[in-house]
């Protein structure tokens, strides 16, 4: 081999060696920003003790801290399957702020007729309506429970026993907090800051989706 041969060699060896450490850098990168961000969402939903605030922020395991504006959720009938009730529940927003509240867990959160959520935040309105049927959790195909939680406050639901009776969200939450409930209820309407739903015992290779919820989302700005 000549020297000018083994020259050109050498460099292809170089460029090949510097792409190489190139695309290991840029793995690096991408790789440092996921974890950078999973560790700040997970962060966040810890107590600051630069709050003040003497209850424990409860992890809400969501991607994002909810809005400070709740959502305002109305739903004609329903059904709620083994419903437990847990109040004074603190949680935190993404303003930095922390809320007490009441968290609701559901196995299934059964949607009878016309769901509507609604939130106005920023001068801008996210409408999410399911007209008719849907659902929040259940079961998987494994025959599995799942879980619906929500984070907020019920202003109104009725019941109907002999005849319809409202406001009695009181009681649900009594009642919910000593033993799961299932029970059918009309007009609900409630301060919601965030809804959970996730398959705890989804395997990898699972397709099963939680969330069935056939209807319109419209944003609309001032």
């Amino acid at each position: 081999m000549t020297a000018g041969e083994r020259a050109v060699r050498e460099g292809r060896a170089a460029r090949r060696t510097r792409g190489t450490r190139g695309a290991r850098r840029k793995t690096l990168a991408v790789t440092t920003s996921l974890v950078l961000a999973v560790t700040t969402a997970v962060w966040s939903g810890q107590p600051s003790s630069a709050s003040g605030a003497n209850a424990a922020v409860e992890p809400m395991g969501v991607p994002f801290l909810p809005s400070p504006d709740p959502l305002r959720v109305t739903i004609d009938s329903m059904v709620a399957v083994s419903m437990t009730v847990d109040k004074n529940v603190t949680i935190r927003l993404s303003d930095g702020t922390t809320r007490t509240t009441t968290k609701y867990t559901f196995t299934k959160l059964k949607i009878r007729s016309h769901m509507n959520v609604v939130q106005r935040a920023n001068g801008h309105t996210v409408t999410i309506d399911v007209p008719g049927e849907g659902s929040l959790g259940g079961y998987d195909s494994a025959g599995k429970p799942e879980t619906t939680t929500m984070w907020g406050n019920i202003t109104n639901v009725c019941v109907r026993v002999l005849f319809k009776i409202c406001g009695v969200q009181g009681l649900l939450d009594f009642f919910g907090s000593l033993i799961p409930l299932t029970a059918g209820a009309e007009d609900f309407a409630g301060d919601i800051y965030a809804i959970r739903t996730v398959d705890d015992h989804a395997a990898l290779d699972s397709t099963d989706n939680p969330v069935h919820l056939p209807g319109t989302i419209t944003v609309t700005t001032p």
